[in-house]
């Protein structure tokens, strides 16, 4: 269900700027409505109710404002609000997609979860390895710049335990942990905080999280909570990448069984091989996931009598730049 949105302002032309953006950028969230005097504003919140409105605070004087949910002034240094009626507040000239993000933010924390409505609509792929450097982060990006490359709207999700998202891309959002924290205590709207601070990578339109505030973030997040993270996130995706750690617990048994494609990637160290051999023949839970599992051999890995029956072999890319190698790598077919 979209937001429903109310800009109520008499700046004529900021209104037609913002909801021309809002209309072209975000209307798949987003329906907007907008009024530009007091009296309008009065008929629109007789005649039904608004999730969220931005509000001139000139237009707030003598204005019942219990049928919005989120009420917030536009606030500018430019503006008096002597007279405002007191609620929150967000900044009127700045970055529409900002804004944007802002109001998801905010409204999250105002509406309930609605967790047992979530059902998983995007198709999974989880990265994994029992071993750590064969190029699993590589791997992981590369099919999600393929995907995208497709005109999919992908998302990058990664649960290692310590993150290397810096190393590819800008951190200039909020925090992964601000929805974990959602998680553990249950009040919000998790769907709606998600599409808040989710990002887009410019160059290569995938999305993604800033990494957590700290590493014990990620590594107290209970295996039912990434359940529910990876069902909220395919809401807004058509692909979700995971890029899991080379642990083979709880939470990565539970995001096997959700997966609907495994990627394991080894390479041609003899510690890789060797874990992998042992994954294999000493882990039950390879049984259960074969059928729906490709081998990805990096680095001239030797795969000879492999256990599966779909095999990607990786070219080498001689780059010291990481975010070179992936996007050279996009263009590898892993659907085998």
């Amino acid at each position: 269900m979209k937001m429903q949105l109310l800009i109520a302002t008499n700046d004529n032309d900021y209104a037609e700027h913002l909801s021309n953006t809002l209309a072209e950028y975000h209307s798949a969230a987003i329906d907007v409505s907008v009024c530009s005097t007091t009296e309008l504003l009065k008929e629109q919140l007789d005649s039904r109710r608004f999730d969220v409105a931005l509000l001139e605070p000139s237009m707030t004087e003598a204005v019942d404002l219990q049928s919005i949910n989120l009420p917030l002034l536009l606030w500018s240094e430019d503006i008096a609000h002597e007279n405002a009626v007191d609620c929150m507040k967000i900044r009127k000239y700045q970055r529409i997609s900002t804004m944007v993000s802002n109001i998801l933010e905010l409204y999250s924390g105002c509406v309930s979860n609605g967790r047992s409505v979530f059902t998983k609509k995007a198709r999974v792929t989880v990265v994994w390895s029992p071993a750590g450097g064969v190029g699993k982060t590589t791997t992981a990006l590369a099919f999600c710049a393929g995907k995208a490359a497709e005109d999919k709207q992908v998302l990058y999700l990664d649960m290692e335990s310590f993150s290397s998202i810096r190393a590819y891309f800008e951190e200039t959002g909020k925090s992964i942990s601000s929805i974990f924290e959602m998680l553990e205590t249950g009040e919000g709207n998790i769907g709606l905080l998600i599409k808040g601070i989710c990002q887009k990578d410019s160059a290569s339109a995938i999305s993604y999280f800033c990494r957590p505030d700290n590493f014990d973030d990620m590594n107290v997040l209970a295996p039912e909570n990434v359940v529910t993270l990876i069902t909220a996130c395919s809401e807004v995706a058509d692909e979700i990448v995971i890029d899991m750690s080379c642990a083979c617990d709880e939470r990565t048994k539970n995001v096997f069984e959700l997966a609907d494609r495994i990627l394991l990637v080894t390479d041609s160290t003899r510690t890789a091989q060797t874990k992998f051999s042992q994954f294999v023949s000493q882990n039950d839970v390879f049984q259960r996931i074969r059928g729906k599992s490709t081998l990805v051999a990096n680095r001239g890995a030797n795969v000879s009598g492999a256990l599966v029956d779909s095999v990607v072999f990786l070219p080498f890319i001689q780059s010291a730049d990481s975010t070179t190698v992936f996007k050279t790598l996009s263009n590898v077919n892993f659907e085998l």
